[in-house]
């Protein structure tokens, strides 16, 4: 009978000639366990309890696999750090003190005592100086690459950013010597030059994946508000990244600060004293130090540039710890 609402009628509740009800197979529900099918062969009942089958034990043992893998290479990882931390912290402990923090080093490298005050200092300018050069040319990059670049313009940025970072830095060394030093003399600047040219590929590739993982939402909020494009990015776009901006930035000084080769032939010449000023003179520093005093026949010097890589390990820590600190509260104020 057709339904007073206009519905098909129900094929499962059909009478016969004889008045009887036949119930109708649905073509939608599978038959029971044991009863043939189409093609004459028993099916699997869907009503019964859910049992694994081999499939599912190899999947989940291949899965247990993956994940001891996993935290075996975590693990071992972790232990390569610890290793080379305790190697270094080992040797350093005969002249680890506050005053090897403080003082000067001896006039001959095989003397006992002495620090290397100048060198922290010196590293510190030289790497701040870098950092002020790099970062806003590497976020404005990535700005452009990200916001506003076409296919192709992004498409050209990228791989020269990418042949950028693949350059050795000896190779950065050399051209900035050439620019910088031939006919004028080292100085900290040059040095700060070199760095930043080996920081800027890092802090615009991490910024750009940083500035990819902005939820589109945002900006499709503020267009929809009538908001410019530059403003957008200004008050909503930056703010979002601003810790993976932020971690871009020391993870990129961690990897400038112990730069060695370009430092040899644009800051290698210097006096033993504290020095703040980068433009007029080679400022000392840490990198150059320990390749120095590592190449003392004295156990003085010898230790001394173990306590120098430590200090380097010890300031590349706490950089990351900061980092870490300043990313957290940025993203809990939002």
């Amino acid at each position: 009978m057709n339904d007073p609402f206009g519905r098909p009628p129900d094929l499962t509740d059909l009478p016969d000639p004889e008045g009887e009800v036949t119930a109708v197979q649905d073509p939608a529900v599978e038959p029971a366990a044991g009863a043939p099918d189409g093609f004459g062969s028993p099916t699997m009942d869907l009503s019964g309890p859910l049992t694994p089958s081999g499939n599912l034990r190899r999947r989940q043992l291949i899965s247990r696999l993956i994940e001891v893998v996993q935290t075996t290479s975590a693990l071992l990882a972790v232990a390569v750090l610890g290793l080379v931390v305790y190697s270094v912290a080992a040797r350093a402990e005969s002249v680890l003190s506050f005053s090897f923090l403080t003082q000067d080093p001896p006039v001959f490298a095989g003397a006992p005592g002495g620090g290397i005050a100048p060198e922290i200092v010196g590293t510190i300018v030289i790497v701040a100086l870098a950092t002020a050069i790099a970062m806003p040319i590497g976020v404005l990059s990535a700005l452009y690459l990200t916001e506003f670049a076409g296919p192709w313009a992004a498409h050209t940025f990228r791989l020269t950013l990418d042949l950028l970072n693949g350059l050795p830095t000896i190779v950065v060394g050399l051209f900035v010597f050439g620019l910088l030093v031939v006919g004028h003399h080292q100085s900290g600047y040059a040095a700060s030059v070199a760095l930043a040219i080996i920081m800027l590929p890092l802090v615009a590739r991490a910024t750009q994946e940083v500035l990819l993982l902005v939820p589109a939402g945002l900006r499709e909020a503020a267009d929809a508000l009538g908001v410019s494009r530059w403003r957008t990015v200004r008050g909503v776009v930056l703010p979002t990244a601003r810790g993976g901006i932020l971690t871009a930035t020391v993870l990129s000084v961690a990897r400038a600060a112990g730069e060695t080769a370009p430092l040899i032939f644009l800051s290698s010449i210097f006096a033993n004293t504290v020095s703040v000023n980068p433009f007029s003179q080679a400022l000392p520093n840490i990198p150059v130090y320990i390749f120095t005093a590592s190449e003392s026949a004295e156990s003085n010097g010898f230790a001394r540039a173990w306590g120098a890589a430590f200090v380097l390990l010890a300031f590349i820590l706490l950089a990351n710890i900061v980092s870490r600190t300043l990313s957290s509260r940025s993203a809990l104020s939002r």
